[in-house]
């Protein structure tokens, strides 16, 4: 189970590296992309987002962005949310079920016991939601160490979906502005973002 599964984490990554860069590093790309898919759009987008979640080591911004862009700040944000929640999903079941080797073998072991302290204290909820809620602090670890802590799915998802709200919810705001061409609006949520 767990080298098949690292597997088929790095493989992907390292075989299509240069198309997935591209496709993720760019929002008017990735907005082209999707949107060239027609009525399949809204699923292509949620599965765009719960990808971005497995394979850590794509930005997570630039889908929230073209979700508001593509979908408006509601849509964009509910499907955004769906996506994520698939994505650290599938995260958290498998460090739970492959254990801390998996998880020692994708991230750095300093980090993933840093981690581990947080989510082993009493306040592991209020911990979550702090992590989840800052910006720009890489979540995806934080989705495979929750799967070696005692949280339930249930609560770890609960936790983490209102820590990411707002971020999902500024990005969608920053999308749907500039799809607007509404540049001061969306300069100045980014702005407020990053301060």
């Amino acid at each position: 189970g767990f080298p098949l599964l690292l597997a088929a984490i790095v493989v992907p990554v390292v075989v299509w590296r240069r198309e997935l860069w591209e496709l993720f590093s760019s929002t008017e790309g990735l907005r082209a992309w999707v949107a060239s898919t027609g009525a399949l759009a809204p699923l292509v987008f949620v599965a765009v987002q719960a990808l971005q979640v497995v394979v850590f080591v794509i930005p997570g911004e630039i889908p929230q962005v073209v979700g508001g862009y593509l979908f408006g700040v509601l849509k964009g944000s509910l499907l955004s949310l769906a996506g994520i929640t698939a994505g650290a999903s599938l995260n958290f079941l498998a460090s739970r079920l492959l254990g801390l080797p998996f998880v020692y073998a994708l991230f750095h072991r300093d980090r993933v016991d840093r981690i581990r302290e947080l989510a082993s204290s009493r306040r592991a909820r209020l911990s979550f939601f702090l992590l989840f809620l800052i910006p720009g602090l890489p979540k995806d670890i934080l989705c495979y160490v929750a799967g070696l802590s005692p949280l339930s799915l249930q609560v770890f998802l609960l936790y983490s979906t209102l820590g990411r709200i707002p971020g999902i919810l500024g990005s969608a705001l920053i999308g749907d502005a500039a799809a607007g061409r509404r540049w001061l609006l969306a300069g100045g949520i980014l702005l407020t973002a990053t301060v």
